[in-house]
């Protein structure tokens, strides 16, 4: 089969690139220019690129580079700042996912002749014995990534490979030593790439849109403080509320950009028994209404049990089966069959 394996420089891929060759396969390596900006972090440093370059000579595979910058900043770092802008919470790696490493790069990857695109993430894609392709967990719990690939579909899936799915972290460390890559030990990017270490979120968002002062509110109105930036501030968030110390804690219930105004109130006031999720994609086909499922609403959350009480095409509502704190608008919502194992569908919350 001809592979081409996307390289972030990263040890994840390194391995995918490294089993693939392995296993008999004839494989390319990719690496993607997407940020043409600072960048000290993540997947989009010079220091990463080369490193994809240098395994790749290692393997003794051909490494590409292409240039997706003009779609990166389409898809990915316009919709983050606008996010911002309408108070919403943004999710720019899943964002990533959709419309770079599983739309765009798999359509080059067509066009070039490849028969399958693998990336490094920690997940497995399985065809059950009725042909339908699922999405399944990672062998390894504390790093699976099932849930920032719940957007594929039976076509993405049926040409997508996930070559270290079934291996832990540990392991893929130590073929990575036996190899003598050298990503062998380089640390894991937990951050957006495109956000420096050094000036951080708040730099970034300054240079790109107003920040406007916003009253900190309780549920009857009476002002309590202020925030310096609203378009910094997402449901949930507890620290950088400009309240005087010693006060009782408080958790963001509400964000109006518009009125510039955020609510607090007590953390039991984010429960919620529902939540509408909006842009659904389904692995295979939409859910009927009364299923059970379980539903994921955070990278490294838990599953926790709902039903489906609405179903679409392209948006769904799921019922707690107990109270759930609240999903902040813009995150994604991943739903899983009864074993906690395969996706199922997921969306944005609404």
């Amino acid at each position: 089969m001809k592979v081409l394996v996307a390289m972030s420089g990263g040890v994840d891929s390194s391995v995918a690139a490294a089993e693939l060759r392995r296993d008999g396969h004839d494989v390319v390596g990719v690496t993607l220019r997407l940020w043409g900006g600072e960048s000290d972090t993540g997947c989009c440093s010079v220091s990463d690129v080369d490193d994809a370059r240098r395994v790749a000579q290692q393997l003794r595979i051909d490494h590409l580079v292409f240039n997706f910058a003009e779609d990166f900043d389409d898809h990915v770092v316009d919709p983050y700042v606008q996010a911002h802008q309408t108070g919403t919470t943004p999710n720019p790696c899943i964002e990533c996912n959709r419309h770079l490493k599983f739309d765009r790069l798999s359509r080059r990857a067509e066009l070039l002749g490849f028969d399958a695109v693998a990336t490094g993430h920690h997940a497995q894609v399985e065809r059950g014995p009725n042909g339908i392709w699922r999405v399944a967990r990672g062998a390894d719990a504390a790093k699976d990534q099932s849930y920032v690939v719940h957007m594929l579909d039976q076509r993405q899936l049926s040409r997508t490979l996930f070559p270290v799915g079934h291996l832990t972290k540990d392991e893929v460390r130590d073929r990575a030593r036996r190899l003598g890559l050298r990503t062998a030990d380089k640390p894991d990017s937990q951050d957006v790439c495109f956000i420096s270490k050094t000036g951080g979120r708040e730099v970034f968002l300054g240079k790109r849109i107003p920040f406007r002062r916003a009253h900190v509110v309780d549920e009857g109105g009476n002002r309590l403080g202020a925030v310096d930036a609203v378009e910094m501030i997402t449901i949930g968030q507890r620290r950088g509320l400009g309240l005087p110390g010693g006060s009782p804690k408080q958790f963001v219930l509400d964000v109006d950009v518009e009125r510039a105004v955020v609510v607090v109130g007590d953390e039991s006031r984010l429960a919620t028994s529902a939540v509408h999720v909006d842009d659904v994609t389904w692995s295979h086909e939409p859910l009927p209404l009364g299923s059970d499922v379980l539903v994921q609403a955070s990278a490294h959350g838990a599953a926790q049990p709902a039903v489906i009480e609405s179903s679409a095409a392209r948006e769904f509502v799921v019922r707690w089966m107990t109270p759930q704190r609240r999903v902040a608008p813009g995150q994604s919502v991943v739903l899983y069959d009864a074993t906690n194992r395969f996706v199922l569908g997921g969306g944005t919350a609404r």
